[in-house]
């Protein structure tokens, strides 16, 4: 990356203290994936994506060792991830949790672009997204060429334009309910699937988890996974649009100890994250009530689990800490 002598933003020691612990945590899952597939050219993308996580990894030790940042611990395959255990996961499930593994750090790459102002972290930033973007193209191929590629709801092209007339349009209680917009459909959709998703990792962490505190954890993520996905789904259904189908995404019978309980419950804490983002910003482009007080309903039903899990994580000492603003108040009274 490019040299420069400006320090460290607060939003770049964010975004780069949190690509680290992202990079750590699916690196492990990747290398588990890797050693469990007979498919050559699923193995070869697995491989792929863990050249890319170890690369990124690299370069962030070597920009915190140059900046004097200490190095978040993050996880280690040799530590969170078993790789002698029996297989989880179908080939389907691999190349669906790829596919929104590199939708999710595409728009997390562009924020993290988009507040950049150092040289070298601009370009770091910019490297990331165009290897995610053709890691997308790849999977998504490679879904479609197996038939698993699950497309949204079609609706017919629009021939003509205008301008919404008449408050009906925002109604979704009492009287008349205008028909969905495209936008609001691709959120009912988009969140739909990474509920899905998310219940199906779930269960796999409930299935291989021995922490009696961690599966009644997963066991209320699943429960409120599937009472979203089937909230989203009706709303589809309700407005005569096809629900979504499901890959076949799929979890074998193993039981053994695969992941550690602090990887799993990381990971279950940062798709509590991920959604609640996620259904703010559908909230936002969703004018319809009925759609944006379903998704206020959700949101503070993930915050009170967002806030068990983290309890958990700090009870466990499996919360890692961010970088910290100093403690004035506390200084000023030494």
């Amino acid at each position: 990356m490019t040299s420069t002598s400006s320090s460290l933003s607060s939003i770049e020691m964010s975004q780069l203290w949190g690509s680290y612990i992202n990079d750590s945590a699916l690196l492990c899952q990747l290398s588990h994936f890797s050693v469990h597939t007979d498919d050559e050219k699923i193995k070869a993308l697995l491989l792929k994506c863990c050249e890319l996580s170890k690369g990124h990894l690299k370069t962030l030790k070597e920009l915190f060792d140059k900046e004097q940042f200490a190095v978040p611990y993050g996880f280690k395959v040799n530590e969170d991830c078993y790789l002698t255990s029996s297989r989880l996961y179908t080939d389907s499930f691999y190349l669906t949790y790829i596919l929104h593994m590199s939708r999710i750090a595409l728009q997390t790459y562009s924020l993290s672009l988009s507040y950049s102002s150092r040289a070298d972290i601009f370009s770091y930033f910019s490297e990331c997204i165009n290897e995610t973007g053709e890691l997308l193209r790849t999977v998504t191929a490679l879904l479609m060429e197996r038939g698993e590629y699950v497309k949204p709801p079609e609706i017919p092209v629009p021939t003509t334009k205008g301008y919404v007339e008449g408050q009906h349009s925002l109604s979704g209680f009492i009287g008349k309910k205008r028909s969905l917009t495209v936008i609001e459909i691709s959120q009912l959709f988009a969140n739909f699937e990474r509920n899905q998703l998310g219940m199906k990792v779930m269960t796999s962490f409930l299935q291989v988890s021995k922490d009696p505190e961690v599966k009644k954890l997963m066991n209320r993520g699943i429960e409120i996974a599937t009472k979203h996905c089937d909230i989203l789904e009706n709303k589809l259904i309700e407005n005569h649009l096809p629900a979504p189908i499901s890959s076949d995404v799929g979890i074998t019978e193993s039981t053994e100890p695969t992941f550690s309980e602090k990887l799993m419950t990381f990971y279950t804490s940062s798709l509590i994250g991920l959604s609640v983002g996620y259904y703010g910003q559908a909230l936002g482009v969703s004018p319809r009530r009925d759609l944006g007080i379903n998704y206020d309903r959700l949101i503070h039903e993930l915050l009170l689990f967002s806030e068990d899990a983290a309890q958990l994580m700090i009870k466990k000492e499996w919360l890692e800490q961010p970088p910290i603003a100093p403690d004035r108040d506390k200084l000023i009274h030494e």
